[in-house]
């Protein structure tokens, strides 16, 4: 017997879901202002890859752009180096890797062979194949993928939501 004079779960049911946080991270990248994406993701990267910045092996994007397209979370970033530093630009790159969220985290933490990614065109390589082979190749060889300092917590814990964790 209920003392409401509606149902609850009729109310319940009339609510719209939240979006998923892939949507929801979409939706908000849209929003966010491209001087603030720069401030929280160019050290990030620039803090990651400082060894091999520093040794040269980015130098191929000296005067290019690359662009990492996250179709299902409706994500692109556009890369190059300025400086000996990756930095994010507004234009397109002249090459793009295309895919979703979680072949990227298997690319990033090493999780899957990158040849298997690309081969089983899990993720895409488009425009100037060569420049694109080229950073593919510089990322798998990194020794601990991208899965360390903070973006490496950061991937750690998106993939631990993949699992459902």
């Amino acid at each position: 017997m209920s003392f409401l004079p509606f149902s609850i779960s009729a109310t319940y049911s009339s609510l719209p879901l939240p979006p998923t946080p892939s949507r929801l991270f979409g939706i908000l990248d849209s929003r966010v202002p491209f001087a603030i994406k720069q401030r929280l993701v160019e050290p990030l990267l620039n803090r990651t890859f400082a060894t091999p910045l520093e040794e040269g092996e980015f130098d191929v994007l000296e005067g290019r752009r690359i662009t990492l397209a996250i179709e299902d979370v409706g994500v692109s970033l556009s890369l190059t180096l300025e400086a000996q530093r990756l930095v994010l630009c507004r234009e397109v790159g002249e090459a793009t890797i295309r895919g979703g969220w979680r072949e990227f985290l298997c690319l990033a933490t090493r999780r899957e062979d990158p040849d298997s990614l690309f081969f089983q065109r899990r993720l895409l390589i488009e425009g100037d194949t060569e420049l694109g082979l080229m950073l593919k190749n510089l990322l798998d060889g990194c020794e601990e993928g991208l899965a360390q300092g903070r973006l490496g917590e950061i991937l750690m814990g998106l993939e631990r939501l993949a699992r459902g964790d």
